[in-house]
């Protein structure tokens, strides 16, 4: 098989045909995935930005953007493209983003709130496009009944964690995260018919016959990968780049637990 032949089928094709993650293209989005968070903390520690709790919380409103995108996406409010659906939107939303941060940090000394702000406004544009285009979703509050018991007790386990192992007290807020994520992608599997894209997912969902699965690949996973990155920290640059990393895990967690929650709730 030629190499446009070998994009096409691994890249291409699960695009235009929805038929989820492989293999291949699940360990090359993961490559330039890391190369690209990379990237963006060079660019950050370039331009004098540090990562704290205050940055942290001005970029909340644009992890929702991405979400509430994607959501839009399966809704066909927005047009499907290679932009518009994973991995191009991640694209899109990082040039948004940075695109915002690199505005208000040059033009504005009060920048974070300004960078706040706009993601909040952003965020309104794809509101306004669900209530004008309401005739493409079918409202329904159907997935809270399973979503609001599940959650509660799956971030109630995380809780107790807390006061049992150091690792999960010291970042309980990628847990909390993840399995968020991991009761929307319970509650959509179980409940309401949806199915898994991701290869290891699918897998261990197809073989336990259960999406609740997702609750323990993703406590071992967060774990092992914690320990790790506490391994390997050493220096206090080392730890700015960790806590960048927390950032980026937390986004994987958040993004799209969000979107799917977002998704059950148009009826997509």
């Amino acid at each position: 098989m030629s190499i446009g032949g070998i994009f096409k089928e691994y890249f291409v094709n699960p695009i235009l045909y929805n038929t989820g993650y492989n293999t291949v293209n699940t360990l090359t989005y993961a490559l330039i995935l890391g190369l690209a968070s990379l990237g963006a903390y060079k660019v950050l520690k370039r331009m004098g930005i540090k990562y704290d709790n205050a940055f942290f919380r001005a970029l909340i409103p644009y992890m929702i953007l991405g979400s509430f995108s994607r959501a839009l996406t399966d809704a066909t409010i927005i047009p499907r493209t290679f932009l518009t659906v994973t991995p191009g939107i991640y694209l899109v939303m990082g040039v948004i983003t940075f695109s915002s941060l690199l505005i208000t940090h040059r033009f504005f000394e009060d920048w974070r709130r300004i960078f706040l702000y706009t993601g909040w406004s952003l965020i309104g544009i794809d509101f306004f496009l669900l209530i004008t285009h309401l005739d493409r979703v079918n409202l329904t509050a159907e997935p809270l009944k399973y979503f609001i018991p599940f959650v509660l007790l799956a971030e109630g386990v995380i809780y107790l964690l807390t006061k049992k192992i150091r690792l999960v007290r010291d970042n309980s807020y990628l847990f909390y995260a993840h399995f968020y994520d991991a009761t929307t992608t319970f509650v959509g599997v179980d409940f309401m018919g949806y199915w898994e894209q991701h290869v290891l997912p699918r897998y261990l969902i197809n073989f336990t016959g259960t999406a609740a699965i997702m609750y323990l690949l993703k406590f071992t996973v967060l774990l092992i990968a914690l320990y790790l990155m506490g391994e390997i920290e050493e220096t206090e640059s080392d730890k700015e780049l960790m806590d960048f990393i927390k950032m980026v895990i937390f986004i994987l967690g958040f993004a799209p637990g969000t979107r799917n929650l977002l998704r059950m709730l148009m009826g997509v």
